[in-house]
C-alpha cells in the first residue's frame, strides 16, 4: 500500500475547482497584438443578417410611406371637395379663422412695429398692379388737384370728401419701417402722411355717433371695421379697427422724401405695419368704417382675412 505523499495538500472531501468555459481564442495578428474574435457566428454570417434586418426595415418603411401618402392623398381629396366658404373649402376657412383669433389674443394696439435707421431706407418693389392700371395698361396718374379721399361712417349718406391738399395740412406724421410682403421678402422703408387715427378722429366718422373723438383717447363707440378700394374697386381690402387706427398707420403721400409715384400708389396710399404687404393698398380712394366685416381681395382667394405679422 502506497503511503500518502506528504507534499499532496488536496483534500478529497472538496469539490474540484470550477473551470469557467473558453468563449474567446486569441490568435497571433499578423501586426503583432493578439486578436480576440467570438466564437459561433462567422463575421459573413453577422453581415448577412444585418443586411436581412435592414431590408426588413427598408419594407416596413415603403409600406408606411405608402400608407401615409394615400391618408394625405384621401384628406386632400376631401378638403378640396367640401363646399366653398368665402372662396375656399370650409375647412381650410376654418383654419384661416383660427390664426385670426389667435392673431387677434396677441395683437396689442400699443405694441409698435420695429422703427429703422432712416439711412437704411430702400425703394420697395412696386409688386403688384391691380386696381392701379388705366385702359392702356400704364398706370393711372390722377390729377392731385381734381383727386379726393370719400370717406363714409357707416352709412353711404354719411361721408366726407378731402383733398390731397387738406391731407397734408394734417398733422404730418413719419416713420422708417418694414414693409413685409407675404410672399416672404421684406424692404425698409421711410413714409410720411397723415395717420388714420387723426382722420378718423377729426372727421368722427369712425364713431357710431358721427362725433370727432381724441386720437388718443378712441371712442368706445367706433365701429368693428375698415373697407378700403381703388377707385375702380379692382381692389379691395378689409381690416380690423384696431389696427386701421394703430399708431404706425398713415395716409402715406411721400416715400423716402419724394411724392408717391404712380407704380407705388400715388397720390395716396395705405401704410399699416403691422400688417402684410397685402393689407397696404396702393392708390386709395375709398374708406369706409362699418359694422360688417368687409370683403377683403387676397382673403377670398385663400389668404388670411387678419393678414397680420
Amino acid at each position: 500500500m502506497a503511503e500518502p505523499d506528504p507534499l499532496d495538500r488536496t483534500d478529497s472531501s472538496s469539490p474540484p475547482p470550477t473551470v469557467a468555459p473558453q468563449m474567446l481564442s486569441a490568435t497571433p495578428s499578423p501586426s503583432g497584438p493578439l486578436s480576440v474574435e467570438p466564437k459561433g457566428r462567422s463575421a459573413g454570417e453577422a453581415d448577412d443578417q444585418v443586411r436581412a434586418q435592414l431590408k426588413r426595415m427598408s419594407r416596413r418603411g415603403f409600406a408606411m410611406a405608402g400608407g401615409a401618402a394615400v391618408a394625405l392623398g384621401c384628406m386632400g381629396w376631401w378638403i378640396a371637395s367640401r363646399p366653398l366658404a368665402e372662396g375656399i373649402p370650409w375647412p381650410l376657412r376654418r383654419l384661416l379663422e383660427m390664426n385670426e383669433r389667435l392673431a387677434r389674443a396677441v395683437f396689442r394696439p400699443t405694441a409698435q412695429a420695429p422703427i429703422f435707421a432712416r439711412d437704411r431706407a430702400v425703394e420697395p418693389r412696386p409688386n403688384g398692379n391691380l386696381g392701379m392700371l388705366a385702359d392702356d395698361g400704364l398706370y393711372r396718374a390722377p390729377d392731385p388737384r381734381e383727386w379726393r379721399l370719400r370717406i363714409e361712417g357707416g352709412e353711404a349718406d354719411r361721408y366726407r370728401e378731402l383733398t390731397l391738399d387738406e391731407l397734408r395740412q394734417m398733422p404730418r406724421a413719419e416713420h422708417t419701417t418694414e414693409l413685409k410682403c407675404i410672399e416672404g421678402w421684406s424692404a425698409v422703408v421711410h413714409w410720411a402722411g397723415v395717420r388714420l387715427v387723426d382722420v378718423a378722429a377729426e372727421t368722427g366718422l369712425a364713431s357710431r355717433s358721427g362725433m370727432p373723438f381724441d386720437a388718443h383717447r378712441p371712442s368706445t363707440s367706433l365701429y368693428e371695421y375698415v373697407g378700403m378700394a381703388t377707385e375702380d374697386g379692382e381692389y379691395y381690402v378689409g381690416l380690423d379697427t384696431p389696427s386701421a387706427l394703430h399708431d404706425q398707420t398713415l395716409l402715406c403721400y411721400e416715400m423716402n422724401g419724394e411724392p408717391l409715384t404712380p407704380e407705388h400708389g400715388a397720390p395716396l396710399r395705405l401704410v399699416i405695419p403691422v400688417k402684410y404687404g397685402i393689407k397696404n393698398i396702393k392708390q386709395l380712394a375709398s374708406i369706409r368704417f362699418t359694422d360688417t366685416r368687409p370683403a377683403d381681395y387676397w382673403a377670398e382667394r385663400g389668404y388670411d382675412w387678419f393678414a397680420g405679422h
